[in-house]
C-alpha cells in the first residue's frame, strides 16, 4: 500500500460540520482547488472517505 495520493479540495467547507472542517485542515486543505500529496495509509484513506463529497483523490504511480 506504499505510494502517495493526490487530494484536491473541490467544494467549499463553508456551512459544513466542524468535524469535516477538522478533517480537511488535518490533511492540509485550506483553500478551494488546493492540492496536497499525502502518503497512502489507512488513516489518510479514512479521512478521504469522511469528506469524499468535498475532495477529489487519485493515486500517484511512482
Amino acid at each position: 500500500m506504499a505510494g502517495k495520493i493526490s487530494i484536491t479540495l473541490k467544494k467549499s467547507m463553508i456551512g459544513k460540520p466542524e468535524q469535516q472542517r477538522k478533517v480537511l485542515r488535518g490533511m492540509g486543505l485550506t483553500k478551494l482547488n488546493k492540492t496536497v500529496q499525502l502518503e497512502n495509509t489507512p488513516a489518510i484513506r479514512g479521512m478521504i472517505q469522511k469528506v469524499s463529497h468535498l475532495v477529489e483523490a487519485e493515486e500517484i504511480q511512482s
